[in-house]
């Protein structure tokens, strides 16, 4: 029997698809793995150190013409308080408002580096838990109990980034902060927040990471200090505060009910600047 000869251009394919074949099966694969799913608003990236090329917002401090308030928080119950550098800078009396027409006067020491100031009173209330260490993430929310307009009032956010504050006027300076977006407030709360300037800034678990210093009101942010200003200006003279008491859970559902016994224990209270 005979098989039919094949034509020389056919089994001149065949060899070189053979060739390929081989070629291919030993070639190197270094394809990268799937990249992995977006992560959730509880999972968001961790942010990253301050960098001066972060965006920058500018802000002006005109000098004070009258009396000026603000909020105010409590990080010893010795009578140690904090609130925003520009509330009470410039301030020659400065008073706690414990009550209804009552307050008690404050000694003022201002942080020459960043938007942040301690107050010092004859006693105080309960002291405020700090996490000034604890590395904060995109997407967490912030709790900003006090008094807005002057009244009780508190807001919510989500933490957008970083910003470079520049300060024009008064103390002028440049420092990182951080840019929160606005995602609830009291209910009826119209307008402006102006007045919740020195609120802390608690986190899920009741623990302060910054302090409220300023907003942004058709951008729908507010800004706070990072955590290493309050840090450093807490251990400026070798200031060393009592542990607080723990704190306790907050969410979306109860921060306006925790907002009010925080203002009602004097944990958060009004400050008001008398004399400038």
């Amino acid at each position: 029997m005979h098989f039919p000869r094949l034509p020389d251009w056919l089994i001149y394919a065949a060899v070189v698809v053979a060739l390929l074949i081989v070629a291919i099966g030993r070639r190197e694969r270094s394809d990268a793995p799937p990249a992995p799913p977006p992560a959730t608003e509880a999972e968001g990236a961790a942010l990253g150190p301050a960098s001066p090329f972060d965006p920058a917002v500018v802000v002006d401090v005109p000098d004070k013409t009258g009396p000026a308030e603000g909020t105010a928080f409590s990080v010893a119950s010795s009578g140690v308080w904090v609130t925003a550098r520009h509330v009470v800078d410039g301030c020659k009396q400065a008073a706690i408002v414990v009550g209804d027409g009552r307050g008690v006067e404050a000694r003022v020491q201002i942080d020459p580096r960043g938007e942040a100031a301690i107050l010092t009173t004859e006693g105080g209330g309960p002291a405020l838990p700090l996490d000034l260490a604890t590395g904060l993430r995109r997407g967490q929310r912030a709790f900003h109990p006090g008094f807005p307009q002057g009244k009780p009032g508190e807001a919510t956010s989500r933490l957008i980034g970083r910003e470079n504050l520049v300060v024009r006027g008064r103390g002028a300076r440049t420092e990182p902060v951080l840019v929160w977006a606005e995602t609830g407030r009291t209910d009826g709360l119209k307008g402006t927040l102006g007045g919740l300037s020195g609120a802390p800034a608690l986190d899920a678990r009741g623990r302060v990471v910054g302090v409220t210093i300023a907003e942004a009101p058709r951008r729908g942010r507010i800004y706070t200090t990072v955590p290493d200003t309050l840090s450093g200006l807490l251990a400026v003279g070798g200031r060393r505060l009592p542990a607080a008491a723990p704190g306790g859970a907050i969410t979306p559902d109860n921060y306006g009910r925790v907002a009010d016994g925080l203002r009602r224990d004097l944990r958060v209270a009004q400050v008001v600047c008398l004399k400038t």
